[in-house]
């Protein structure tokens, strides 16, 4: 994955939504840009956007955060409806569409920026990530341990406007049709009545 943008990224609120009856969750599961094509298929989900959490740098740009230095990882902030979509099946469709053993490392994109990790917005989301991780662990889910981080929510960076809606707008570019594109079928197989509809 690698783009070029001198575009600085935003801040951008974290815990809260604009609409009073829509959610927020955050989640980093390697490349931000496979993460957001999944969430937005799915029915309740208002928007993904793509960005940067968990590090030091303020407004950090997309190539600080690939140098690895800013601590931040790639993350998608995800507005929901919970009369349509739970936290517990955004959690499901977190787990089962990438790898949450593999230490900072999603397939070929390796480094902290693409670590595994669920940014809590309240007590609830935290224990319900957390009992999450001990069912699949208790249950021998995965051949290792499950190593998904699980913190508090922080400030959130929107990413760079390219890289929003990335696969949507790049369909045909290397690392949407190679990684994202089978990602995605997998996904619409799996989760096939709990996608928007046309």
């Amino acid at each position: 994955m690698s783009e070029s943008s001198p575009t600085q990224s935003t801040a951008d609120s974290t815990t809260t939504s604009d609409d009073k009856d829509l959610a927020v969750a955050m989640f980093g599961a390697g490349c931000f840009w496979c993460v957001e094509a999944v969430f937005e298929e799915l029915d309740g989900v208002e928007s993904a956007v793509s960005g940067y959490a968990g590090g030091s740098v303020e407004k950090p740009t997309y190539e600080q955060v690939c140098s690895g230095a800013t601590g931040h990882a790639e993350v998608v902030k995800v507005k929901y409806d919970p009369k349509k979509v739970s936290f517990l099946e955004l959690l499901e469709v977190f787990f089962k569409t990438h790898d949450p053993t593999t230490l900072n490392r999603q397939g070929a994109d390796v480094g902290t920026q693409y670590r595994s990790v669920v940014f809590y917005c309240d007590q609830q989301q935290k224990e319900q990530t957390e009992t999450a991780i001990k069912k699949l662990n208790d249950a021998g889910a995965y051949l290792s341990p499950i190593v998904t981080q699980v913190a508090e929510v922080p400030i959130f960076y929107a990413a760079e406007k390219y890289h929003q809606d990335y696969f949507k707008n790049n369909p045909a570019k290397g690392y949407c049709a190679v990684v994202i594109r089978p990602k995605i079928e997998k996904f619409r197989e799996a989760f096939g009545e709990k996608l928007k509809k046309d």
